[in-house]
C-alpha cells in the first residue's frame, strides 16, 4: 500500500472505541441480577453464573480471535464476532422467555463471551502498530470504551427491563449490537511491514526500552515474564471483578440505597473504569508498566481494608470510583506492557492468550463473594480476602523486567542438550 493507499488510523481508533462501547455492556449485568432472581425465583449463585461465564468464555474468545486474526487480519474475525456477540444476546431472550436457565448459560454465558473476546483482541492488536509513538495511549482509549460500555447500557437497560421485562430487553440489545459491532469491523486494517509514523523515533525513555524484536507466541510462552504478565492481569481483574459484580447489591445493603438508585453505582464504575484505561495508560507511557501496576496494586490494598467500614454513601461512591479507575487502569496498561516485552507482530496471538486470565479471574472472586454472602448476609469476608491478597501480590510488578531473546536461545539449547 502506498501511503495514499493507507486507511485512516484515526478513524481505525473511532471504530475501535464504538466496538469496544458495544462489548462492554458485560458490566451492567448486576442490572439483570435481581430481576431475574425475583421474576425466575432462581438463586443468587446461579444467576451470578451467567456473568461469571461469559467472563470465563471471553478469555477463550481471545484466544481464538488473537490467533486468527494474526494470520487473516482483523476484519474479519472482528466481523465474525460481532454475528456471536449479538446473536448471544438475542438467544439470551428466547432462553429467558422460556424460563431455561442452561439455555441461558449457552446464550449469555458462552456465546456472548466468545464473542467478546473475539471482538475485544481485534482493535487492540489492531492500535498498537498503528501508533507505535503513543502506544499506551492509544491502547488505553480503545479499551477505554469497553470500560463506559455499561455506562451506556445500564441505564437503557434499566428502563427496558421496567417497561418490557428481561427478555425483551436481552433482544433489543442484540439486535444493536449486532449492528454497530459489524459495522465497526469494516474499518480495521493492519499497516504494511515494517510501517511507522512518518518522521517518527522513539525519544522517551518507556519507548527506547520497549523491545524491537518479535517474539512468536510460543516464543514468548517459552519466557517467565509471559506468566508474570499473565498473573498480574489475574490478580488486578480478580480485585475489581468482584465489585463490578456485586454494584449494585453493594450500593443497597452497605449505604441503603434504593435498587433503581444503585444503578447508578454501576455507571460511577464504568465511568472511572473507562478513565482509568486511558490515565493509567497514557501515565505507564511516561513513568513505566510495571511502576504502575505497583501503584494499582497499593491503591487497592488501601481502599479495600477501608470499604467494609464505609457506610456513607459521599465516601462509598469515592471508594467505587477508585476501584473502576485502577480496574480500568489494569486493561489499559497492561497491552503496551506486553507489546513492550514481546513486541506488536504478534500481539493478537500473545496478549489473547494472557488475556485468558481475564476470564480465569471471573471464577474465584465472584463466585466467592456470592456464596459468603447467600451464607452470611454480609460482603465483608470476601473484600478483607482480596485486600490480603492484593497485599501479598505487590511484590510481582517489581520483579518485571523485559525478556532477552538471547536467554530464551540459551534455554532452549540446555533443553535440547
Amino acid at each position: 500500500m502506498t501511503t495514499e493507499q493507507l486507511p485512516n488510523r484515526w478513524g481505525i481508533a473511532v471504530a475501535a472505541v464504538i466496538m469496544q462501547i458495544c462489548l462492554g455492556a458485560v458490566y451492567g449485568w448486576s442490572v439483570f441480577k435481581i430481576p431475574l432472581m425475583r421474576t425466575e425465583h432462581w438463586s443468587e449463585t446461579q444467576v451470578q453464573l451467567n456473568f461469571t461465564l461469559a467472563i470465563l468464555f471471553l478469555g477463550f474468545g481471545t484466544i481464538i480471535g488473537g490467533l486468527w486474526q494474526d494470520r487473516k487480519g482483523p476484519r474479519l474475525v472482528a466481523s465474525v464476532a460481532g454475528l456471536v456477540y449479538g446473536i448471544g444476546y438475542l438467544l439470551a431472550g428466547v432462553f429467558t422467555t422460556a424460563h431455561n436457565l442452561n439455555g441461558l448459560y449457552f446464550a449469555y454465558g458462552a456465546l456472548t463471551g466468545l464473542g467478546m473476546g473475539m471482538g475485544y483482541i481485534c482493535p487492540v492488536a489492531t492500535l498498537v502498530k498503528w501508533f507505535p509513538e503513543r502506544r499506551g495511549l492509544m491502547t488505553g482509549v480503545a479499551v477505554c470504551g469497553y470500560g463506559a460500555g455499561a455506562l451506556v447500557m445500564s441505564p437503557i437497560a434499566a428502563r427496558l427491563v421496567i417497561a418490557h421485562g428481561v427478555a425483551y430487553t436481552f433482544e433489543a440489545l442484540g439486535a444493536v449490537y449486532l449492528v454497530l459491532v459489524v459495522l465497526a469491523a469494516q474499518f480495521y486494517a493492519n499497516p504494511p511491514a515494517g510501517w511507522k509514523p512518518e518522521g517518527w523515533q522513539p525519544r522517551s525513555a518507556v519507548a527506547m526500552a520497549a523491545t524491537m524484536q518479535n517474539y512468536t507466541v510460543s516464543e514468548a510462552m517459552g519466557t517467565w515474564q509471559f506468566w508474570l504478565l499473565w498473573a498480574l492481569l489475574f490478580l488486578n481483574v480478580s480485585a475489581g471483578i468482584m465489585i463490578i459484580s456485586q454494584a449494585s447489591p453493594m450500593a443497597q445493603q452497605m449505604v441503603g440505597m434504593s435498587a433503581v438508585a444503585a444503578a447508578s453505582m454501576v455507571g460511577l464504575i464504568s465511568i472511572f473504569n473507562g478513565l482509568g484505561r486511558v490515565f493509567w495508560a497514557w501515565v505507564s507511557d511516561h513513568l513505566g508498566r510495571a511502576r504502575v501496576y505497583f501503584l494499582l496494586y497499593l491503591i487497592q490494598v488501601v481502599i479495600f481494608f477501608s470499604l467494609p467500614r464505609i457506610h456513607n454513601l459521599t465516601a462509598f461512591s469515592l471508594a467505587f470510583a477508585v476501584i473502576g479507575l485502577c480496574y480500568g487502569g489494569g486493561f489499559g496498561t497492561m497491552p503496551s506492557f506486553t507489546a513492550d516485552f514481546f513486541g506488536p507482530k504478534y500481539m493478537g496471538g500473545i496478549y489473547g492468550i494472557i488475556l485468558l486470565a481475564w476470564g480465569a479471574a471471573a471464577i474465584p472472586s465472584p463466585i466467592m463473594i456470592a456464596r459468603l454472602h447467600q451464607a452470611t448476609g454480609r460482603f465483608d469476608a470476601s473484600i478483607y480476602v482480596i485486600a490480603v491478597v492484593m497485599a501479598v501480590s505487590l511484590v510481582f510488578p517489581l520483579i518485571a523486567k523485559r525478556p532477552r531473546k538471547k536467554e530464551l536461545m540459551g534455554s532452549a539449547v540446555a533443553s535440547a542438550a
